[in-house]
Parts: C-alpha cells; sequence; structure tokens
C-alpha cells in the first residue's frame, strides 16, 4: 500500500530536479561570448546596426556580444556558418532581405534552410528612394516614368549588382510603371552612387542610408520614397503613391536570428533587449538619423514578416529570371 506514493514521489523529485536544473541552464545563458556573424563586408548597414547593439547587449547580459565579419556569396557563407552552429544562443545571424528570403531564387542551390533559422526580432528597415541626376530634366517620377514609356530601353539604371536589393527594387518599379529600363550591375551601391553623380547613370533606387549624404549635398535629386508615408528625413519628397505608383513600396531589411532549434527562451530574451535598445534614442535615434528605421518587436512577429517578405518577392524574382552575381 505504500509502494506507489513512495514511487511517485520519487519521480516527482526527479522530475523537479531536471525542472531546476533546466531552469539554471536558461538561466545562465549567456555563459561565455557570443558570436554576431554579419555576413557582409565591415562597414555596410549590417555593421551600422550590429556594432551598436552588440555593446549594447554585451552591458545587458554580461557577456561580450562580438560582431564577426563573414562575407561571401551574398551573405550565404556567413549565414550557412550560423545554420551549422550549435542551437545554444552563443552564435547568432545579423541577417538581411537576402540570405534570410530571396537567395533561395537567385542561386541554384542553398547549404542552409533560410526557413529552418530561429527568428529574434527585426533590427531595422532601410527604405528605398528614386534618385537622379541633377542634371537630367526630369523633377518627379511622373516625368522619370513618362520618358522612360516614350523611349523603352533607353533609360539606364544602376543597382549594386544582380540579385541585389536595388536590381529588385528596380524590377519593381519596371512592373508597378510598365516600363523597359537597362540595368546596370555594378560591384556594390557605392561605385553605382559615384556614377550617377557623374552622369554615367539616369538614375537609381538606393536605401535611404547609403545615399542621405549626397541628397542633402545636391549631388543628386530625390523623387520619390518606396514608402507608405513620408520620410522625416525626406519631409519634401512625396512617395510613390503620391507620384502614381502605389504598387511600388520596398525596402531592405536586416533582422536577428539564431541557428535552427535555438531554444525559446533564450530567443525571446534576446528579443526583449533588442527591442529595448533599438527603443533607446543612442542607438535607434542615431539608426533614424541615418535614414533607417529602427525594428524590434517578438520572435513571432519577425517570423511573420519574413514569411510575408518571402511571399511578396518569389514572383518578382522568379519572374525576372535574375541570378546573382
Amino acid at each position: 500500500m505504500t509502494t506507489v506514493p513512495k514511487r511517485r514521489t520519487a519521480l516527482g523529485a526527479i522530475a523537479a530536479a531536471f525542472s531546476i536544473s533546466g531552469a539554471r541552464a536558461q538561466g545562465a545563458w549567456p555563459s561565455r561570448p557570443v558570436r554576431m556573424v554579419v555576413p557582409f563586408p565591415p562597414g555596410g548597414l549590417a555593421d551600422s546596426v550590429a556594432r551598436p547593439l552588440a555593446a549594447r547587449l554585451t552591458t545587458v547580459f554580461g557577456q561580450p556580444f562580438v560582431v564577426d565579419n563573414r562575407p561571401g556569396a551574398g551573405g550565404n557563407l556567413g549565414a550557412e556558418q550560423v545554420a551549422k552552429s550549435e542551437p545554444d544562443g552563443h552564435t547568432l545571424l545579423v541577417g538581411s532581405l537576402g540570405p534570410l528570403a530571396v537567395n533561395a531564387w537567385l542561386f541554384p542551390s542553398l547549404p542552409f534552410d533560410p526557413r529552418a533559422f530561429a527568428p529574434v526580432s527585426l533590427l531595422i528597415e532601410t527604405p528605398k528612394v528614386v534618385v537622379v541626376n541633377p542634371s537630367r530634366p526630369w523633377r518627379s517620377l511622373e516625368e522619370l516614368t513618362a520618358a522612360a514609356r516614350a523611349a523603352p530601353g533607353r533609360l539606364s539604371a544602376g543597382s549594386a549588382g544582380n540579385g541585389s536589393s536595388l536590381h529588385i527594387a528596380l524590377e519593381l518599379y519596371k512592373r508597378a510603371a510598365g516600363v523597359d529600363v537597362t540595368h546596370v550591375p555594378y560591384r556594390g551601391a557605392a561605385v553605382a552612387i559615384t556614377d550617377l553623380v557623374g552622369g554615367r547613370l539616369d538614375f537609381i533606387i538606393d536605401n535611404v542610408p547609403n545615399i542621405l549624404a549626397q541628397i542633402r549635398a545636391g549631388a543628386v535629386r530625390p523623387l520619390a520614397t518606396a514608402t507608405e508615408a513620408r520620410l522625416p528625413q525626406l519631409p519634401e519628397v512625396p512617395t510613390t503613391a503620391e507620384a502614381g505608383l502605389p504598387g511600388l513600396r520596398f525596402g531592405t531589411w536586416f533582422g536577428l536570428v539564431a541557428p535552427p532549434g535555438t531554444p525559446a527562451a533564450v530567443t525571446e530574451r534576446l528579443a526583449a533587449a533588442v527591442d529595448a535598445a533599438l527603443r533607446d534614442p543612442e542607438i535607434g535615434g542615431r539608426l533614424a538619423e541615418q535614414g533607417a528605421v529602427p525594428g524590434g518587436g517578438t520572435p513571432e512577429a519577425f517570423g511573420r514578416f519574413m514569411e510575408a517578405e518571402r511571399a511578396k518577392l518569389e514572383p518578382v524574382v522568379r519572374g525576372s529570371g535574375m541570378r546573382a552575381d
């Protein structure tokens, strides 16, 4: 009569011990330095958010968060490293639109599944703006579109390379406006901007943080932002909807993800800390001044955001036949 209760008591004690042990293990994270892999060269947009965020997370969690640039293959090399890392929260990916959404259709195959990453948080969105060389006659997006329709294939638009977000933005514009424009791919946005300023290109659709300094200096003329509302940094520039192309809304984004199988307790703690950091004027305010839109939110919200982006962009990438360099 006493055997069963004793057995149940023993099993309960064992279960409680495991529960306490698990709680301590989760509570101990991070127990060593955390590597934040940026799959792009130093100095780019990903670095602009990763480095101040790493410094803040180091303070919050009491362990070093170290930015590790691992560029190559449009972000795929760094993403592969993280995808194959231990899912213990000590390796993270500062991913982007490329490896987390569109590279699956730009490359013949990927050594990882973009959908398998554990989402943490959206970091920033970088809206796009249509800019032209000031020597060109167009002073509105309507005028640029009319010129493109009048001379199919004659106007040239640069990008940061085949399959880049600037290329995708151009394809979205061509679809929305029903125009044919010659795409000129470069090895990076900086080279395209140089040729635009020099008059060797007609226009580009670039990330606002990339080109904001040239806009303010008068080196290029902004025609429209591919955003829902006007940007505080460019209040006089109309949106693409105001300019007659309501279907042209697009921006680059960067987000934090972890290896597949990372515990929710870890990603949720990280997301809360990231959200607080991006709301701080010292980090989020500085990013906004540069033309970025700070993100934040829960892992679940970021997961839904990425799925929506994939669904929106898959037909554009596949339909254009674009391939990465």
